[in-house]
């Protein structure tokens, strides 16, 4: 049996699949905390957008922490509008699998979301994680503003240090603005609380 190597790389808006116009269906509420994914949120409320692997243990470690309000996951970081989970699994979307999260700062802040991010997976392995292999399991932080990036680029640098200081590799972490974020469908929201 011969099976297709997904590129290592993310490909061109050219190469990508085209996708639709139309978002895909998904989940309207939360299967673990019953609030509605796509809001309305709190007033105040603060989104997040991370990418560290497989999006279904990454966001089970969200949905757990203090102050956080919601998750979702989807898909971000490509050019394919609208992605399915099986066109993501090509690698010919762009697209990281990612998680939301919806959070409150008079309970939480952006920097412990980060030290999660940090803690739960190994930013040096590039397009991977793991045994799971391609461009949609890549390490990614999608800033929503400034304020952001800027934390996310302090803590990649004292993250760093400390990888060097135990002699690991470099970080391969992509920091940049957020970009669309597309729902995956329903099955996927919350996956591991279904299924354990």
């Amino acid at each position: 049996m011969f099976f297709r190597r997904k590129p290592a790389v993310i490909p061109s808006p050219a190469d990508c699949l085209p996708g639709r116009p139309e978002p895909i269906p998904t989940a309207e509420t939360h299967f673990v905390n019953g609030r509605p994914l796509k809001g309305p949120y709190p007033e105040g409320a603060e989104t997040a957008l991370f990418g560290m692997g497989c999006f279904w243990g990454v966001e089970r470690r969200f949905w757990t922490a203090p102050g956080v309000w919601v998750t979702a996951v989807g898909y971000a970081g490509g050019h394919t509008p609208n992605p399915t989970y099986e066109e993501v699994c090509t690698g010919m979307t762009g697209h990281n699998e990612v998680a939301l999260v919806v959070f409150l700062p008079g309970e939480t802040s952006y920097e412990a979301l980060l030290r999660i991010f940090w803690e739960g997976h190994d930013p040096t392995q590039g397009m991977r994680q793991g045994v799971d292999v391609g461009t949609q399991y890549r390490s990614g932080i999608y800033a929503f503003s400034e304020a952001q990036k800027a934390a996310a680029e302090a803590s990649r640098a004292e993250r760093q240090k400390a990888l060097t200081a135990a002699g690991l590799g470099e970080i391969s972490t992509e920091i940049r603005d957020a970009p669309p974020f597309y729902y995956a469908e329903g099955y996927h929201q919350q996956y591991l609380a279904k299924r354990l």
